[in-house]
């Protein structure tokens, strides 16, 4: 049986990083926006309120939790390019998704914050150069990391997380 966790396998932590995989890894951010909405188009309020799996997150709190998440990334970006080897404050996930706003908000204004990220972030990773995505940040949980391997993670976050949503609706037929 598939871990309902991982719909998609764990995040794997490139060993080499290639333009190539810049590039796909920023397409997969450009789509993001339009790979959530498609996951969660026509979902009732009941439905959006359902846990992915047992013990997890309803479909509204991953939403939330995306957008959330995907705004971290986008800040720790410019926080690395900014900065020298920049510190950044990790948020306590579990809390944000307990707070009501992750519980009972209406999806869409995450699914707009994920537009708007996105647009603005693809613009700036399109900027880059292969020197700028070897800038690096400290992560006080996951220690010292490039901007490339911070690029590789928050392209797999969004499909790991729509993942849930659409394995959810392929189990409930929905």
């Amino acid at each position: 049986m598939t871990d309902l966790r991982y719909p998609i396998g764990q995040f794997e932590l490139p060993s080499q990083i290639s333009d190539d995989d810049r590039k796909a890894w920023i397409r997969d951010i450009e789509e993001t926006p339009a790979n959530v909405r498609k996951a969660v188009a026509e979902l009732t309020p009941d439905r959006l309120d359902t846990p992915y799996r047992e013990g997890g997150w309803t479909l509204r709190q991953v939403i939330h939790h995306l957008a959330d998440s995907q705004l971290q990334g986008y800040v720790r970006f410019r926080l690395a390019l900014t900065e020298e080897e920049p510190t950044i404050k990790p948020y306590d996930e579990k809390q944000w998704a307990e707070l009501v706003d992750a519980k009972s908000a209406p999806v869409e204004p995450s699914l707009d914050l994920l537009d708007a990220i996105h647009r603005r972030w693809v613009f700036l990773l399109e900027s880059l150069s292969a020197s700028d995505f070897a800038r690096r940040l400290n992560h006080p949980e996951r220690g010292v990391l490039s901007l490339d391997v911070n690029l590789s993670l928050f392209a797999w976050h969004p499909r790991h997380h729509t993942a849930h949503v659409t394995s959810l609706r392929e189990r409930m037929g929905w």
